[in-house]
């Protein structure tokens, strides 16, 4: 594994990084050889941030870790991405990958930004946006949809439903709980 570190308001001395190296060096069973980890450390007040993100095949692990101790981030941040890693793999081993995307849907997925970046712009609106992402919608279902969104540390996730053929985002709601949308 090649580890890359990249700090803000703090410098990152040896003794970190090495420490940082080791604890993530037990994921090295479980991630490919070559797989690169990018550590982002940053210091606010008197507390430590640590984002670690591990690009795999079509998936991105990610963890973030916000705590008083740089020691405890490192720790934590760990065993955050040794479950992930685990849960990916074991779901891997349960369910057969279905096919990629076609180039229709991912033609879909492309219109759908577009229409949303005219809309916006016609409406004359101050609304500026300053990112646009785009990806291929995966045939799923929504327990599938519901772990790749924790993989990803995100709160919603949208998708192709395997049994409707549908757009639907899943989301997670404040109580905890999850929840649907579905198109019409």
């Amino acid at each position: 594994m090649r580890f890359i570190f990249n700090g803000k308001n703090i410098s990152i001395y040896d003794d970190v990084k090495e420490r940082t190296e080791k604890k993530l060096s037990r994921l090295q069973k479980l991630v490919s050889d070559d797989a690169e980890v990018f550590i982002a450390i940053s210091k606010h007040r008197h507390q430590y941030k640590m984002e670690v993100s591990v690009p795999l095949h079509k998936r991105m692990l990610r963890a973030e870790v916000t705590a008083g101790d740089i020691n405890a981030c490192t720790d934590s941040v760990a065993d955050i991405l040794e479950k992930q890693i685990r849960r990916y793999k074991s779901r891997l081993r349960e369910r057969s990958r279905r096919n990629v995307a076609t180039a229709e849907e991912t033609s879909f997925a492309q219109e759908l930004a577009h229409e949303a970046q005219v809309e916006a712009h016609d409406s004359g609106s101050d609304i500026v946006i300053h990112r646009t992402k785009r990806f291929a919608l995966k045939p799923m279902d929504a327990t599938e949809a519901i772990m790749e969104m924790e993989l990803l540390n995100h709160s919603f996730f949208v998708f192709r439903n395997a049994e409707t053929d549908d757009t639907n985002v899943v989301y997670k709601r404040n109580d905890g709980e999850y929840g649907l949308i579905e198109s019409e």
